[in-house]
């Protein structure tokens, strides 16, 4: 008996191409991530580092934290280790990455832990996944490891479960980067209990640890959120061909509008989700009165952060002004411009009779565009 199997090939484009041929010439990124401290990640990272060393892998650390606990450094064992770079700061001097060192040793692999962490001002780059890019660019291969709550689009979500508004944080598309993405996850009552034992704080932050972040709630929720994370991430890698034809037969292309407000951040995220999902291009828009020269230091700030977040997001960053146009002429002429199917929008601080006697914005727009989808994302204000 003979068995025919039938394979469909599918032509690349010249983009895919020049893409695969881009990722080729790059170092491979491999990230444990994790759901807390404590989960075993940067473990996991030096177990494996110790494997590639039996394997006649030549394999170095550039930065490893322990955080003092006793099985994570016996890892370490006799993986050579690069120095440490001294940064002088404020009168004080830091010890951080050495990126310089690093590529001068030239390795196969890098051990270099703590991927959201922000470099010591005077560095090279501000973060330390900036310097992972850079070792990947030097064809150098990468193990690191962060955990779920530093991701970006994620974070108005982790500061809604824990209270807590994480201050590092990644781009999202690192992990399109990542050749593998692995997943380090134990129970929340594990975590509990190694943290009790003294294996992941010292001992007077225990309590303090188990009362507010490592509540069973909010490892729970950490824990859900990193295991659905990955699993969309082998998601998007294995369909990604797929979802690219679809996306492009769609032609979705998505409209965040923000200003001048605490929710904008949390629009941005929530639309770079949505278009992540559809692999479909994203736009931020803001209007202002003038030119962004003439806005007063502060508000200009907020819209430099806005316009990095976009960047971080591949997103266009959109600035429009509003000079005798009402914003939803803005909005409407912006979609049309630029063929937007989906738009998304802040919750109205218009009370109901303001939308009576002034107009609605969305159905403002719904009467100038057809064909787009508007999404109306609740903002953050407390009842």
């Amino acid at each position: 008996m003979s068995e025919e199997t039938e394979f469909s090939f599918r032509r690349k484009s010249p983009e895919e191409i020049l893409a695969e041929i881009e990722r080729l010439k790059k170092g491979k990124l491999k990230i444990y991530i994790g759901s807390a401290p404590g989960v075993g990640k940067t473990y996991r990272m030096l177990s494996e580092a110790q494997d590639l060393l039996n394997e006649g892998i030549d394999v170095v650390i550039g930065l490893v934290e322990t955080h003092n606990r006793p099985e994570t450094a016996a890892m370490i064992g006799n993986l050579e280790t690069i120095p440490l770079k001294e940064i002088p700061y404020k009168g004080a001097v830091f010890q951080d990455l050495d990126v310089a060192a690093i590529l001068a040793r030239n390795p196969d692999v890098v051990v270099i832990d703590e991927l959201a962490h922000t470099n010591i001002p005077g560095s090279k780059h501000s973060k330390r996944y900036q310097d992972v890019l850079e070792i990947l660019d030097h064809r150098i291969n990468v193990l690191s490891a962060v955990n779920i709550q530093h991701l970006e689009s994620l974070h108005d979500a982790v500061q809604t479960v824990t209270g807590v508004k994480v201050r590092e944080r990644i781009p999202d598309h690192l992990l399109d980067v990542a050749s593998e993405v692995i997943l380090i996850d134990v129970s929340a009552e594990t975590l509990q209990k190694r943290l009790r034992e003294g294996k992941i704080y010292a001992s007077h932050k225990i309590n303090q640890s188990l009362e507010n972040f490592f509540t069973q709630r909010n490892l729970s929720a950490l824990r859900e959120m990193a295991l659905r994370e990955v699993a969309d991430d082998v998601d998007d890698k294995t369909d990604k061909t797929e979802a690219q034809i679809r996306a492009a037969a769609m032609n979705e292309k998505i409209l965040v509008c923000v200003k001048n407000d605490e929710n904008a951040e949390k629009l941005i995220r929530r639309g770079w989700r949505i278009a992540n999902r559809l692999r479909a291009e994203l736009f931020i828009l803001t209007a202002i009165p003038g030119s962004l020269s003439d806005l007063d230091p502060y508000t200009r700030k907020k819209y430099e952060t806005w316009k990095k977040l976009a960047k971080d997001f591949n997103a266009q960053f959109l600035i429009e002004t509003n000079h005798n146009r009402k914003i939803f002429n803005v909005i409407t002429d912006v979609a049309k411009n630029h063929h937007i199917t989906q738009i998304i929008l802040g919750q109205s601080v218009k009370t109901r009779l303001e939308e009576l006697t002034k107009g609605s914005v969305v159905n403002a727009i719904m009467r100038e565009t057809d064909g787009i989808d508007i999404h109306i994302v609740a903002d953050s204000r407390k009842n």
